[in-house]
């Protein structure tokens, strides 16, 4: 690897435990909002304080740390700070960097979904999970997504999907509310659903229970008689 600034482009599904989905170049499965919310382990806001970048332990990759004040915690557990792993980075004179993944820098806000992985905590869906609050020119703070160099794809079609419009923080903190709510609603009517059709079983043996106990008679008997022929 030469030592002046030399530039690695990094194949995303080469980043141990980083990258959770597959590309090839600079094209990536297009992520819908519900999946990106139903799959955030947390969903915070907040103002990068710090950042720093080391290799990791096999000395391979570069790993930067970007460190979050929390304003607000959409989803998962509340905490103060939270420190986000990233691939790719700057150490001394050596850069690497990732297509697709997210960059951070000190002082700026941001909308962070995020995904437990094997070196901490990280960005889901790297780029389609990181968003930049900003204030627009009425000073209305703004939820807008990162820009891409990737080309996102729907998979189904395999059309060229545009990327997410900004909002207002108002409205994208009612979609992840709303999200969240039907996936509740969805789990509890499963619930209720399962609940149904065991106490309907136990409805039809109780109901049955003549025929049952003969049933397992005969399976007793017939255990018996083998047992003796054997």
């Amino acid at each position: 690897m030469a030592a002046n600034n030399h530039r690695v482009a990094l194949g995303i599904a080469a980043v141990l435990a980083l990258a959770p989905l597959t590309a090839s170049a600079t094209i990536q499965r297009s992520v819908s909002f519900d999946e990106k919310v139903d799959n955030a382990a947390a969903i915070v806001m907040g103002r990068c304080v710090s950042q720093e970048s080391h290799w990791d332990p096999a000395h391979k990759w570069i790993l930067t740390y970007s460190t979050f004040r929390v304003e607000k915690t959409l989803k998962g557990q509340e905490a103060q700070e939270v420190t986000i792993v990233t691939p790719g980075g700057v150490v001394g004179n050596i850069a690497q960097e990732v297509i697709g993944a997210p960059k951070f820098q000190p002082g700026d806000d941001h909308m962070v979904f995020v995904r437990n992985s094997k070196a901490g905590p990280t960005v889901l869906y790297l780029e389609q999970g990181a968003y930049r609050v900003e204030k627009n020119d009425r000073g209305e703070r703004m939820v807008n997504p990162l820009v891409s160099s990737a080309v996102l794809v729907d998979t189904q079609t395999g059309t060229a999907v545009a990327p997410e419009h900004p909002r207002p923080l108002r409205d994208f903190e009612n979609e992840v509310r709303q999200t969240v709510r039907r996936r509740e609603a969805n789990e509890m009517e499963m619930i209720k659903r399962r609940q149904r059709e065991e106490a309907s079983l136990w409805s039809q043996l109780q109901r049955n229970k003549t025929l049952v106990i003969i049933a397992l008679l005969g399976a007793l008997l017939a255990t018996w008689q083998f047992m003796k022929r054997t």
